[in-house]
Parts: C-alpha cells; sequence; structure tokens
C-alpha cells in the first residue's frame, strides 16, 4: 500500500514538475528598446530605453508568455539632453514616481515568432494599464531571439497613459521599436 501510494505521488509531482513553465531572460545588452516621437515642427526624436529587462516564460501547454521592464531613470532622447531630462521628468515618464514601463505579453504560439503577426498584453506607463498590441516581424531564422533579433513594433497614444503635457510641442503618437534577444542562461527566480 505505501509503494502504491508512493509511486502515485511521485506520478502526480513529475506531471507537475514536467507542466512546470521554463523561462529565459532577455539579453539586456544584446536587445534594443527605442521609441520616436514628433515634434509639431516636423522634427523626429529618437529616443531608447538602455535599462531593459524580462524574461519569455515557456508555459506548460508549449506557448510563451514575455514580460519586459524599461527603466524610465535611464531613458534616453539620442542628442538632446533637454528632452532627456523632460522625457524623465513629471510631465512624461515620472520616473520618480514611475520607475519601470511594464509589458506583459497574452500567452502566444511560439509560431508567431517565426511567422509574424500581433502580439497582445497589457502595457503599464505611469499605473495606467490597458491593452495594447505590437506586431511582430516575420523572423529572418530558425531560432528567434537567439540566433537573429525578434522585431516588434507599435504605436500607443500618450493621453491614454496620462502623458499628456508638451502637447504645444509634442504629437501624440509614440511608436516603440524592439529589437529582442535572450540569454542562453535561464532566468532565476
Amino acid at each position: 500500500m505505501k509503494t502504491t501510494l508512493s509511486t502515485a505521488l511521485l506520478g502526480v509531482a513529475l506531471t507537475l514538475c514536467a507542466s512546470l513553465a521554463s523561462a529565459t531572460r532577455i539579453d539586456p545588452v544584446a536587445s534594443h528598446i527605442g521609441f520616436t516621437l514628433k515634434t509639431r515642427w516636423g522634427q523626429v526624436l529618437e529616443g531608447r530605453f538602455p535599462d531593459a529587462r524580462g524574461d519569455v516564460e515557456e508555459l506548460g501547454d508549449g506557448r510563451h508568455h514575455v514580460r519586459l521592464q524599461l527603466a524610465t531613470r535611464s531613458v534616453e532622447i539620442l542628442g538632446h539632453d533637454t528632452y532627456t531630462r523632460l522625457t524623465r521628468g513629471k510631465g512624461f515618464f515620472d520616473a520618480q514616481d514611475y520607475p519601470w514601463v511594464q509589458f506583459v505579453s497574452d500567452a502566444y504560439s511560439p509560431d508567431l515568432l517565426r511567422d509574424g503577426g500581433g502580439l497582445s498584453g497589457i502595457l503599464t506607463i505611469r499605473n495606467i494599464h490597458r491593452r495594447e498590441v505590437f506586431t511582430i516581424s516575420p523572423s529572418r531564422c530558425a531560432k528567434p531571439g537567439r540566433q537573429c533579433d525578434v522585431i516588434a513594433s507599435g504605436d500607443i497614444r500618450r493621453q491614454d497613459y496620462g502623458v499628456d503635457r508638451w502637447n504645444f510641442a509634442l504629437s501624440d503618437n509614440v511608436r516603440f521599436t524592439l529589437r529582442v534577444r535572450v540569454s542562453e542562461e535561464a532566468a532565476h527566480e
């Protein structure tokens, strides 16, 4: 009886372990997360988040989901110190009170990275959560994220996230561009 119970418990434990997710870290050095803003005078401002972190989690059913965090304290507008300060300030990302922009995707098939298409999830800026869709470009390699970048882009409206200052100078639309690689090391919680 004890052996049967032990065998049953071992079987349940193995089944649970097999269904647990495994995660891979996003490589912060090889990944590039940027955005563009346009001024009312037609100037295009290029921004970037040099401190990007996150992981890609493989779910028990074979689908994945991604969690990405971008540090607002290090956000930069390339070549423009004044715009960088404004972007980190209260009127934009408000880095002091809201240190992270976060995206948590819905579960998706790994085929999405190969074939391209929409990746939906929840984007959080200034503690405002909204459903957004980013477009994944079809892959140019057999192992997207490892052998080549996963390339994605998406447009958001600043006012949807309470980033409504500087409307006289900046358009409402922000275009995010992501080139993401994963590390060969597994993520540890």
